[in-house]
């Protein structure tokens, strides 16, 4: 039995990001960058790799587990009390000494830390260290070394463990050893990824780098005030997406993992290690909201690059971290998989898609930083708007796969023909930024198009609601998109019905709203939707209340997946995730913004 997704914690060091179990259990780590190849990946088989540092009695009736990170950080401390007495395990993946606020994550010398310190009594310990580099294609070879460290070494990948205090010694394919910690005893264990033809792996000191790695954390998030509603979780979701961040370039990944499925035995797992266009204004808000505007800058600047000269071609969805169109996607058949869901992938085809809302996406992003970035837009932001504005002018009549991309035919779905009339609707009010070659007058007059094809193809009288897409009677959370974007009023009549019958039809327990009729699971980004829809239709006391269901959700370090189990309540799909807590920034600002308390 693997762990629930909501056991795990979440470790970042702005490069890379590591999930920590209840019971001690590193079980997922991709060292050299977020969507790199895993040296632990028992999060997708129980053989998958991974660094277990733990009580023996870890599991037993009489072990209890009691978890919290450091205020503004990204640094675990777990207490577990056991019969024997109670010991806290501490775990960090290190900042570069010294680091602080934006400095943080721009050269992560790529080491996990665990310091363990006793509390009380003395505690039975064990520490098992398994590694199976490239997704457990390989099997390393352990060394012992002089020093009392133990080297893992296979095809591109060292790995050295140190234990300050303790010599380690491998046996066959794993380092396992058993000790004790006293009242007042402290031990510390560093894990230093390096690649195997170049710079050796680093050499710190764990007990001190978790205390510069905390600092770290601290200066960054002091730099970054929010002054709304609901501030602790705001805060931590800030702090969340802040560790989903590739420092290097600015980009926001999806998510830490992937192939964490959406149903349990299903085939809907995939790679969420990139950085998604189409999610791009909902992250800038984000981060302009709870971060600030040099964060925001520098994802556009990571986008424009990204995207680079736009010709006739759609652009892709998603990028690697640094930019990388090509993230043809391919399975793992070595991994089981998460409770047996298959297949793993790594990798995510949707990059090919037509997915026609992105450039409304961009461009409304363009327009929410304009007095940020000035009266006129540099050279390749100019180009890239007008280049996507003529794109939409030219293609928004086109089918395309719409924001769920779905692997089957395209379709003329609602929420594309929308964000269309936001890149032109922004586009025209950006005129003034854009130059002489803002073809303004030709602009409004096809957004005017788009909006009145939307109103008379886009409600259905049958279900007397705005739907998924043309010509269909099927509800879909996505028309909660509609007011967040300003296309309409939420208190316009037909809107008010439409988020009435989403609710009605496609809500479930806890203030959960599915996307479809027959998802199993709770998306989360759609039900804070509905709380935005509802504070501004002049709702605010029930939004408000369906924020705080909504928010419970939560694990027991304020973590958010994609998805929860409408039966069980568990988390499904792959954790954190960067558009959950999007989505309760975004709510709890549109809340502080509506007024009430």
């Amino acid at each position: 039995m693997q762990p629930p997704i909501s056991d795990y914690g979440f470790l970042s060091d702005l490069r890379s990001s590591a999930l920590v179990s209840k019971d001690g259990s590193v079980d997922w780590w991709c060292p050299q960058r977020f969507d790199s190849p895993s040296v632990f990946a028992r999060l997708l088989d129980p053989g998958g790799g991974h660094w277990r540092l733990a009580p023996a009695a870890a599991g037993s009736a009489g072990h209890r587990v009691h978890r919290s990170y450091q205020p503004d950080t990204l640094v675990l401390r777990t207490v577990h009390r056991t019969p024997e007495g109670s010991v806290a395990v501490t775990d960090a993946l290190a900042g570069e000494p010294g680091a602080r606020a934006h400095e943080l994550g721009m050269n992560s010398p790529a080491v996990l830390v665990r310091v363990v310190e006793g509390l009380s009594g003395r505690v039975p310990m064990t520490v098992e260290f398994r590694p199976r580099p490239q997704y457990s294609l390989t099997a390393p070879y352990l060394k012992d070394r002089a020093d009392g460290a133990v080297l893992a070494g296979a095809g591109p990948v060292d790995l050295v463990l140190r234990c300050h205090g303790l010599r380690l010694r491998a046996d066959d394919d794993r380092v396992r050893q058993s000790f004790e910690i006293a009242e007042g005893q402290v031990l510390g264990f560093d894990l230093a990824y390096g690649a195997a033809y170049g710079d050796p792996p680093a050499e710190l000191d764990p007990v001190a780098a978790v205390t510069d790695t905390v600092q770290a954390w601290q200066a960054f998030r002091e730099l970054h005030q929010y002054e709304g509603r609901y501030q602790d979780l705001v805060r931590r979701s800030a702090t969340v997406l802040t560790g989903l961040t590739y420092a290097r370039s600015g980009a926001v990944t999806a998510a830490a993992t992937t192939s964490l499925p959406e149903v349990i035995g299903g085939d809907r797992n995939y790679d969420y290690r990139f950085a998604w266009l189409r999610d791009f204004a909902m992250t800038l808000r984000a981060l302009w909201v709870a971060a600030c505007p040099a964060e925001s800058s520098r994802l556009f600047a990571w986008a424009t690059r990204s995207i680079g000269r736009i010709g006739a071609e759609p652009i892709p969805v998603l990028f690697g971290l640094e930019g990388e169109r090509d993230v043809y996607e391919h399975e793992c058949p070595r991994l089981a998989g998460y409770a047996g869901s298959t297949p793993v992938r790594v990798g995510n085809d949707a990059w090919q898609q037509r997915q026609s809302d992105v450039p409304g996406e961009i461009v409304s992003a363009a327009w929410l930083l304009r007095d940020y970035l000035g009266d006129e837009f540099d050279d390749e932001m100019l180009e890239m708007v007008l280049g996507l504005t003529e794109q939409v002018a030219a293609t928004w009549r086109l089918p395309d796969r719409g924001i769920w991309e779905p692997r089957e035919k395209e379709r003329h779905f609602l929420s594309s023909k929308v964000l269309c009339w936001v890149a032109l609707d922004k586009a025209v009010q950006l005129g003034p930024h854009l130059g002489e070659r803002a073809d303004v007058r030709r602009w409004a007059a096809i957004r005017d198009e788009i909006r009145a094809t939307v109103l008379r193809e886009g409600f259905d009288e049958r279900s007397g609601a705005y739907t998924g897409a043309f010509g269909s009677s099927e509800l879909d959370a996505s028309a909660l998109y509609l007011p967040v974007m300003g296309f309409l009023p939420a208190d316009d009549p037909r809107m008010r019905a439409t988020i009435a019958a989403v609710e009605r039809e496609l809500g479930g327990p806890g203030g959960l709203i599915r996307r479809w009729q027959d998802e199993p699971g709770g998306f989360l980004l759609c039900s804070f939707w509905l709380v935005e829809c509802l504070a501004m239709a002049g709702e605010r006391e029930r939004a408000a209340s369906l924020f705080e269901q909504i928010t419970g959700h939560a694990n027991d370090l304020g973590l958010l997946s994609e998805q929860i189990d409408l039966d069980s309540g568990a988390h499904l799909g792959n954790t954190p995730q960067a558009l959950s807590h999007i989505g309760l920034i975004n709510a709890a600002w549109r809340l502080t913004e509506s007024g009430g308390q």
